[in-house]
């Protein structure tokens, strides 16, 4: 019995120091670091594919983009981006195009953290049923949760790409992200 407490005195020891040392910085800025490492290049592409190119191109919607985002709406009107109705998809789809490229840097660089992390589950949330009813995903490609396949495109991974974001949702961007930077910055408002 002596040698379980002398491992547990070890073990809450060494964790103990490991959390007063990461305390306030490490999980924010290593969520923000997972999530630039792994999806940010992603949306960027993503972003890309839908705009034109060049500094011109940057504020052009491509056609593409309708169809990525709104498929069964472009194959509504055979295609024709101009025969589609302005609300919503004329609001919706630049809309979509750019916070794909806003909200991931917002969410990389730690600046208005907790709400650009929370617009991105939204994105994912959005994505992945476009994905799933407008591109009518195979449940091959869509997979499902508590299975022994790990790897399914869909289900698996946007819940893993979550895990990031639901915490700097909740915790914000840490110690070392612009937020801080900013809190620092702006004097707190005086109560009366």
């Amino acid at each position: 019995m002596n040698f379980l407490i002398k491992i547990k005195q070890l073990h809450d020891g060494v964790f103990g120091l490991a959390e007063k040392l990461t305390e306030g910085w490490f999980l924010g800025l290593f969520a923000r670091f997972v999530f630039f490492a792994v999806l940010y290049f992603y949306f960027l592409n993503s972003f890309g594919t839908k705009v034109g190119e060049g500094l011109a191109g940057f504020f052009q919607i491509q056609d593409g983009a309708f169809y990525q985002i709104a498929p069964k709406a472009m194959d509504a009107v055979s295609g024709d981006v101009g025969a589609l109705p302005f609300l919503p998809w004329k609001i919706i789809v630049p809309l979509g195009t750019y916070m794909e490229l806003i909200l991931p840097t917002l969410v990389v660089l730690g600046l208005f953290t907790r709400l650009a992390a929370v617009g991105m589950i939204g994105f994912v949330i959005v994505q992945t049923l476009t994905d799933i009813y407008g591109h009518m995903a195979d449940a091959q490609t869509i997979g499902a949760l508590f299975d022994r396949f790990p790897d399914s495109l869909i289900s698996d991974q946007r819940l893993l790409w979550s895990v990031p974001l639901v915490y700097l949702a909740l915790k914000g961007g840490g110690a070392i992200s612009l937020d801080a930077i900013l809190s620092r910055l702006v004097p707190k408002p005086q109560m009366a």
